[in-house]
């Protein structure tokens, strides 16, 4: 069993950055790939970023390419959103998401409860 938290979240202006945190319980962190997701007000849930279990591949949305970075730290079980360049369209609530399958798209077994990003013009 792997609980998800998310935290980070916030106001922030457009043009700013803002990090979210996933803090993960149990011991099976390290063999699951983490994602980030994020549904905006009236939308549906939209892919973010992944990174596998290792560390060494990612994958991003379109929309948020050259601007977001995942990371993880399997030591402290937590996985990483830094997000820069900040625009209104980014205003969402941000889910982390554990999957077996990276790059996160298919077979997600566990979910955070979310954090809410909210970008002002």
């Amino acid at each position: 069993q792997v609980q998800l938290v998310e935290s980070g979240g916030g106001l922030v202006q457009a043009g700013g950055s803002l990090r979210l945190s996933c803090a993960a319980s149990g011991r099976t962190f390290s063999s699951y790939a983490m994602g980030w997701y994020r549904q905006p007000p009236g939308k549906e849930r939209e892919f973010v970023a992944a990174i596998d279990w290792s560390t060494s591949s990612t994958r991003y949305a379109d929309s948020v390419k050259g601007r977001f970075t995942i990371s993880r730290d399997n030591a402290k079980n937590t996985v990483y959103l830094q997000m820069n360049s900040l625009k209104s369209e980014d205003t969402a609530s941000y889910y982390c998401a554990a999957s077996k399958l990276f790059p996160v798209r298919y077979g997600i077994e566990y979910w955070g409860k979310g954090t809410l990003v909210t970008v002002s013009p």
